[in-house]
């Protein structure tokens, strides 16, 4: 259980993402947040579960040039 204060939010909530590192390990690409979910580099998540999260980087606008 999160010890932080206030309370990381839990994996099921919206904002999940928002939840504190706990382990970090940017040359593998993924990241373990306090609420147990792992976060990886191409936005993808997998949650404590089980359930898979696809990738929701953000689209991007092509302009003219």
């Amino acid at each position: 259980m999160c010890q932080h204060q206030p309370p990381c939010p839990s994996a099921d909530s919206a904002d999940r993402e928002s939840a504190r590192l706990v382990a970090h390990h940017p040359e593998q690409g993924w990241s373990l947040l306090c609420n147990g979910v792992l976060l990886f580099e191409d936005t993808g998540e997998l949650l404590p579960d089980g359930r898979i999260i696809d990738p929701h980087r953000p689209l991007q606008v092509m302009t003219a040039a």
